[in-house]
């Protein structure tokens, strides 16, 4: 049977419970995925000045074929965009500013810096998101940036942080979509520390300096990001969830959940819809931490699947501002963009396909049996019909097909990299 047949009998089978499967294909083709650039180059960036990688980030491997110059990593973009169903938008850090050769600091940065990521952008029809770049930096060596007790050090990378803010509107007037700025920093102590307010003290001054330049929303929107620990912050940081949940509740900023940056146990999808009880909007970074904070790429495994459960049920599809963040280097970097994206929509559609309502309402009446059944019924209904039928909808290959692409991509192209 055809991949149109095999839709329209999956089709049937979940009409059976009143999902209309059209209109679920229509809610998942507006919905942009932020995709990581850092995959592609392995966090390395393009500073005249290259720095060692640092801020307890660290990316094994050394599959071939890693992007080296901007123009590689757009190319590598472009050929992963077009394997992914929809359109979505890319993710950028500071560092992959075009500086022409000129050693530029980071504090100096100007949107023009930035200008042909917005053309590609433009001819791609995708919009920007950003991150100022807090790590691999010899003003970053100690691990402290925003909370460093030296108010020089402080200051550099306050001015850096507005400086990216001013480069994200840039990207939200060119682009006629708002960027997303997102600050993380590594700031932490390897070891127990003897006070653990008075960093926080200076980090929330520091932030609050930063936000006093007003940039319409219109064209950026704040995040904060949190994280439990990191290699040389093992105990203690900073910025925690807690920290980064009052601080933004309190001054109407995003709240980013990294899905690596929490306890192993600690399920981000349970976080979701008590975050949006107290803020209109919330933001994700998409990783997959195998033991700790790894940032394998992302796979269709049970928490994925719940992440996009909660976004769906919770009619949050508009609310939650989904990006992705992992890097592997010991896979091809093409192929874990597109692994990773694909499987991040999968859980979309899957939830999207859910009959959420009918299970809502057995939970109110208290029959825990028959919500159970269902819920578990529904993982070996015919899911994989509707996602074929999808990507050929949209144009990209169907199934894994698309390794095809990357093969024929990583022979022509890859494997003439140095």
């Amino acid at each position: 049977m055809s991949i149109k047949d095999n839709y329209q009998l999956a089709k049937k089978e979940y009409e059976k419970w009143g999902v209309n499967v059209d209109e679920a294909l229509e809610k998942l083709k507006s919905v942009p995925i932020s995709i990581h650039c850092w995959q592609g180059d392995d966090v390395g960036g393009f500073e005249v000045n290259q720095q060692e990688l640092s801020g307890g980030i660290d990316v094994t491997g050394n599959y071939p074929g890693k992007a080296t110059t901007p123009e590689e990593l757009r190319s590598d973009l472009e050929i992963a965009l077009s394997l992914i169903p929809g359109k979505h938008r890319v993710n950028l850090h500071a560092i992959y500013a075009e500086t022409d050769g000129e050693v530029v600091e980071r504090d100096e940065l100007k949107p023009k810096h930035f200008e042909k990521w917005v053309n590609w952008a433009k001819e791609q029809g995708i919009g920007l998101d950003f991150n100022p770049t807090l790590f691999s930096h010899a003003k970053a060596d100690d691990g402290l940036t925003l909370a460093h007790p030296d108010k020089d050090i402080r200051d550099f990378w306050i001015r850096h942080c507005i400086a990216s803010r001013e480069i994200a509107a840039f990207f939200g007037k060119e682009l006629g979509s708002p960027a997303l700025t997102n600050i993380w920093i590594p700031d932490g102590y390897k070891d127990i520390p003897s006070d653990r307010l008075t960093p926080r003290q200076r980090l929330k001054n520091s932030l609050d300096e930063i936000f006093q330049v007003e940039i319409d929303e219109k064209y950026n929107i704040d995040a904060v990001e949190s994280k439990l620990f990191g290699i040389g912050s093992e105990a203690y940081v900073v910025g925690s969830h807690e920290f980064y949940m009052g601080y933004a509740l309190k001054n109407n900023k995003l709240c980013l959940l990294d899905t690596g940056h929490y306890h192993p146990t600690e399920m981000v999808s349970n976080k979701i819809s008590a975050m949006l009880l107290y803020s209109e909007k919330l933001a994700l970074h998409v990783s997959r931490p195998v033991r700790w904070d790894s940032d394998h790429v992302v796979i269709l495994d049970d928490e994925l699947k719940e992440i996009g459960l909660e976004i769906v049920r919770n009619d949050a599809l508009d609310k939650v501002m989904i990006g992705l963040d992992f890097f592997d280097a010991s896979i091809n970097r093409v192929a874990a963009w597109t692994i990773g994206t694909r499987n991040m929509i999968k859980s979309l559609l899957y939830a999207l396909l859910v009959p959420n309502e009918h299970l809502k309402q057995l939970q109110e009446e208290g029959n825990f049996t028959e919500r159970l059944a269902i819920m578990e019924e529904f993982k070996t209904y015919p899911f994989g019909a509707i996602w074929d039928y999808y990507c050929e909808k949209m144009g990209v290959p169907v199934k894994e097909s698309w390794l095809k692409d990357v093969k024929s991509y990583e022979k022509e192209i890859l494997s003439t990299r140095d």
